[in-house]
């Protein structure tokens, strides 16, 4: 690649746009010094979107802005803006809602969008390849097509970029109304129509991991017996099961990848995330504590340790992801040829080929070609177990042979050069691993999760809260970035979890401070919180208000659910009218399409379905520790564990809790449903039986 002089990306902090800063291409950071040089050199913006692990965002930038002769065309005719979407949500979701009412429902990174000075969009796409191919017009092609009409007939594209302005500002919030248990029956039912019996998963390929969506069937196959529990669990374990086997799995050095290209959760794109795998933490936990089934537990363990090894900065806060290519190639750093594997494992290599679905051909196809490359994606096409009887082993012994192949495979990809670290840190994303890292450390227990939660968290309100303004990112010791409504969201989701595993209360004060300055800052007339705060200076063309999940759960779910369980526990009625409110507005979206509002379930479960609190009250927490441990081993997924011992401030916060002290010096448990408690107990049998 030719070497460029530096464009103004260069002063930025984001690894996504700093990867485009030695483009020929002159991009510059969103702004206004950008939209004042398009007014003033009269041209249109050329508005690309991406992020730092998107494969198809470096295909465009390989084709299209590493073209010396693109890049020119591109400069002389337009003013190119380059946005980080995980930086800039709000600029991202704007737009997106351009791209695909545009597309028919299609959206993506790479997105492209061509907007006037005034920022109002004129056309959209996501991956243009460089020239006219596959039936579609080329990168070259459409910018000549924009160009030529803004100089002879503008009014034509101002008039398409006024209607789409009025179109977007006229996106009003959902119309409110009443919503009951009967969406959670729904969402189950909806699942089963969509469901892939065989491998898991809904909707055909490519297949999303959404495990949000997988924890709503969970919670729901909890709450009883009848045939659409059993349904739900069904489908929430062959899901799991399968995810866990697959290509999508590392299962050399753990986690998951973002989305598998395939029905059968075979060939992922290779980009790592850190709210997948967070979300990931909480599902398998989830299977763990109510099926018992220890490869669950082994899951959130292996999950855990990558997130832990690979994505966490020393001062404390997690990476945001890895990418899925390096030295060009996509998946290069992950998949394996058999003569590899005959080097490294020997006389084993048979064998473990066996178990993890390796062939001479290998399994690992080109995506253009579809042709077989000679390499190996890792996976489980059967169970250890069946793989153990099918080569007459003992499935301890097998499993002890696969954890030294792993050993030595682990030893040697660590030569290989590795994918793009994104080593931003996002406030709403480290709140979903705090959340999942401080509930897996206290469940299983793993004190290490637990502390490094802890570690996240301190950094965060140590060092990205301005003046009680939560920022958005933190990258080398640079903050910046006003928080949006799901960093406070998800930010409060991980103070309550991990105020239930260290039983601290200054996360609690802290989950309460945020609350409040969340919804001052977020929540509109309509019920809903808008992305961006009423303290944003740089206003979008249109609010967006987020309801619908995506690869992460939306703002307004994520907020409602912080807000039910804060509000429950701390005994705030306003929190938990304010979640009401939310998923109210919600409603008629919930019922019209289920499936995308899992987290939105969630929260409706703590309104619908009894919640309960179990205070332990004991002279010290090491005397509680056995009745915690307990009350977190029942699958019971709408608990608040409360711990009371002397000198404790958990009376200021809760006072129902001056009540509830310790009999006769005995570690003492309380369990209540909505506010009705039954008689204390002081003896593990009597607890179990309560929590039953």
């Amino acid at each position: 690649m030719t070497e460029h002089k530096p464009n103004a990306l260069i002063h930025e902090a984001s690894p996504y746009l700093l990867q485009h800063a030695y483009n020929p291409v002159d991009w510059m950071p969103w702004g206004e010094a950008a939209f004042e040089k398009a007014a003033r050199d009269d041209k249109l913006v050329f508005l690309s979107i991406g992020y730092a692990t998107c494969h198809w965002c470096h295909v465009m930038e390989r084709e299209s802005f590493e073209n010396q002769r693109i890049a020119e065309y591109l400069n002389a005719n337009f003013v190119p803006i380059k946005v980080d979407r995980e930086e800039r949500p709000d600029i991202d979701a704007v737009y997106m809602a351009v791209t695909q009412a545009l597309n028919e429902g299609h959206g993506g990174w790479p997105m492209s969008v061509w907007l006037t000075p005034q920022r109002q969009p004129v056309t959209a796409g996501t991956y243009f390849p460089p020239e006219d191919k596959w039936g579609r017009a080329g990168f070259l092609t459409v910018l000549g097509k924009l160009a030529d009409l803004w100089k002879t007939d503008r009014a034509r594209l101002i008039e398409q970029a006024t209607h789409i302005t009025d179109w977007l500002r006229g996106q009003g919030a959902p119309a409110v109304g009443q919503i009951d248990e009967s969406a959670l029956r729904e969402n189950v039912q909806h699942h089963a129509r969509r469901f892939d019996a065989r491998y898991g998963g809904f909707d055909g390929s490519p297949k999303f991991p959404t495990p949000h969506r997988v924890q709503a069937l969970l919670h729901y196959a909890q709450r009883g017996a009848d045939a659409l529990a059993s349904e739900a669990l069904s489908m929430a374990e062959i899901t799991l099961d399968n995810m866990a086997r697959g290509g999508l799995h590392d299962h050399v050095g753990g986690g998951f990848h973002r989305y598998s290209t395939d029905r059968e959760w075979l060939t992922p794109h290779f980009e790592k995330m850190l709210y997948d795998n967070a979300l990931m933490i909480e599902s398998y936990l989830d299977a763990w504590l109510i099926t018992g089934k220890q490869q669950y537990a082994e899951v959130v363990r292996n999950t855990a340790g990558y997130i832990l090894r690979d994505l966490r900065d020393p001062a404390g806060p997690f990476y945001s992801a890895e990418d899925a290519d390096s030295e060009g190639e996509e998946g290069k750093f992950y998949v394996w040829s058999m003569a590899e594997l005959k080097q490294l494992l020997g006389n084993d290599a048979d064998l473990a080929a066996f178990v993890w679905g390796c062939t001479e051909a290998g399994n690992y196809r080109d995506e253009a070609t579809h042709e077989s490359t000679g390499a190996n994606i890792l996976h489980l096409p059967r169970t250890v177990a069946e793989s153990a009887s099918a080569r007459g082993f003992d499935e301890a012994a097998l499993r002890k042979r696969m954890f030294d192949w792993r050993n030595t495979l682990f030893d040697e990809r660590a030569k290989r050069v590795r994918p793009l670290l994104d080593d931003k840190s996002l406030a709403d994303w480290n709140g979903l691993a705090i959340a999942a890292l401080a509930r897996a450390g206290a469940t299983l227990p793993e004190p290490e999760y637990l502390q490094s939660a802890r570690k996240a968290a301190e950094y965060i309100l140590n060092n990205m809260l301005f003046d009680g303004r939560l920022m958005h990112r933190a990258r080398k010791g640079k903050v910046a970035i006003k928080g949006f409504a799901g960093d406070y969201a998800f930010m409060i989701g991980g103070l309550i979890a991990l105020y239930q595993a260290d039983f601290d209360t200054r996360w609690l004060q802290q989950a309460d401070r945020l609350a409040a300055e969340m919804l001052r800052l977020f929540m509109h007339d309509e019920g809903l919180l808008h992305l961006a705060g009423s303290d944003e200076e740089d206003v979008m063309i249109a609010p967006h208000r987020e309801t619908h999940d995506g690869a992460i759960p939306s703002a307004n779910a994520a907020a409602a659910y912080a807000l039910v369980r804060l509000g429950r526990l701390l005994q705030r009625d306003a929190y938990v009218q304010a979640a009401g409110r939310i998923l109210e507005a919600m409603s008629g979206s919930i019922s019209t399409m289920p499936a995308a509002h899992g987290y939105a379930l969630l929260a409706l479960e703590w309104l619908v379905w009894p919640a309960r609190e179990v205070v332990i009250a004991a002279a010290d927490a090491t005397q509680a520790q056995p009745m915690l441990a307990e009350a977190r081993r029942n699958p019971h997924p709408r608990t608040l564990l409360v711990l009371r011992t002397p000198g404790s401030d958990i009376e200021t916060l809760i006072p129902s809790t001056k009540a509830q002290a310790a009999i006769e010096g005995k570690p003492t448990a309380y369990v209540c449903e909505n506010y009705a408690c039954r008689a204390p107990v002081t003896d593990m049998q009597t607890l179990r039986q309560a929590l039953a």
